[in-house]
């Protein structure tokens, strides 16, 4: 099985914001992460992230909000996207 894009969005907000989501599902983890999706989650400006979640090889699950990199504990993919949502908002001042 090759990785399969199973989430695309991308958002342009009116001030100049931009939210780009994608998930892919991999036939193996990518370590040290143990589930079988790839992801990306931004939400910043041009050169500049505000908010992203990833799992890159070698550091795993974790997410960043603003300059600060933090731990990320994966749950499953609603729980995932529930969080960078509550995260983008707060970031925008709507929560």
């Amino acid at each position: 099985m090759k990785a399969v894009l199973i989430i695309r969005q991308r958002l342009n907000y009116t001030d100049g914001a931009i939210l780009d989501i994608k998930v892919w599902e991999v036939p193996a983890p990518v370590p040290p992460s143990g589930h079988r999706f790839k992801y990306s989650l931004f939400y910043g400006r041009a050169g500049e992230r505000i908010v992203g979640y990833d799992n890159e090889r070698g550091k795993g699950d974790h997410r960043h909000l603003g300059p600060d990199e933090l731990p990320y504990r994966f749950v499953d993919l609603d729980t995932l996207l529930d969080d960078f949502g509550h995260d983008v908002k707060r970031a925008r001042g709507e929560a």
